[in-house]
């Protein structure tokens, strides 16, 4: 796909991270881009840096959802590209004893529930909202191709660590529903690709410390240092721009194996 100030894009989780490094790469090519995110402050600024629009989207909620897809396309036209980075994590052993008490407690459900409700429903409630608008756009060349959707899940998706069930399970969701929508929008020339990302320096982790950030680098193969959100985005790029990139599931993540723990 090529482009230009002519082509229009949907970053969830566009406020910081992984999305505001893909939502600057493509403006920098010219794209207008939407950012769907529940941090107003810094999504109103991004938007403003880049010349774009932000929209409070709670992507667990369907309402939300639509009526920030509603307001992107308002103020910048149908997109043709989503990038879905929203989502969170947490950690519970799914059964295990308080270390204090030796009582024994299992993972909570609400706690699972949420997780799953952010990063799986989530994205595939974005992916059908934008898919049906892509839908309505006529095609960019001669093959058919109307958009390009990237999805963001994570290693964790094939070796989550102890406590990561509901992240991990999240996650492999992602990746095992990525071909399966390839397919069902390739007769509408609709691309579909998702990222996993390895141990990346954003702002879940700028929190931890030094020496804990310091470990983690160390662990990667090559090169040892974490990753950086211009990387992520150069994948997402790539995908975009390349048109015979299709249901694929991309480890980025410096040939790292998650240990156990």
């Amino acid at each position: 796909m090529k482009l230009d100030s002519s082509v229009s894009a949907v970053i969830t989780g566009g406020a910081s991270g992984l999305g505001a490094a893909t939502a600057r790469v493509l403006a920098g090519k010219g794209v207008k881009v939407a950012l769907f995110d529940l941090n107003v402050e810094q999504g109103e600024a991004l938007a403003k840096e880049l010349g774009g629009v932000f929209c409070k989207v709670d992507v667990t909620s369907q309402a939300d959802c639509e009526a920030g897809f509603a307001r992107a396309r308002e103020a910048i036209g149908q997109e043709r590209i989503l990038v879905n980075c929203a989502g969170t994590g947490n950690a519970f052993k799914t059964a295990g004893r308080d270390k204090q008490t030796g009582a024994i407690k299992t993972f909570p459900m609400d706690k699972f529930e949420l997780i799953i409700q952010i990063n799986l429903l989530g994205t595939f409630r974005c992916i059908a909202l934008s898919a049906a608008g892509m839908m309505t756009l006529d095609p960019v060349d001669e093959y058919g191709e109307r958009g390009a959707i990237i999805n963001t899940a994570s290693v964790a998706a094939e070796d989550g660590q102890m406590g990561q069930a509901s992240y991990s399970a999240s996650k492999a969701g992602v990746v095992g529903m990525t071909l399966p929508i390839a397919r069902d929008l390739m007769s509408e020339g609709i691309r579909v690709n998702t990222i996993l990302p390895g141990i990346f320096d954003t702002p879940l982790l700028q929190s931890a410390p030094d020496n804990v950030k310091q470990a983690l680098a160390a662990s990667v193969p090559f090169p040892k240092r974490l990753g950086q959100p211009p990387e992520f985005a150069h994948l997402a790029l790539t995908m975009i721009e390349n048109g015979y990139f299709n249901g694929e599931s991309v480890r980025l993540d410096g040939a790292i194996r998650m240990a156990p723990r």
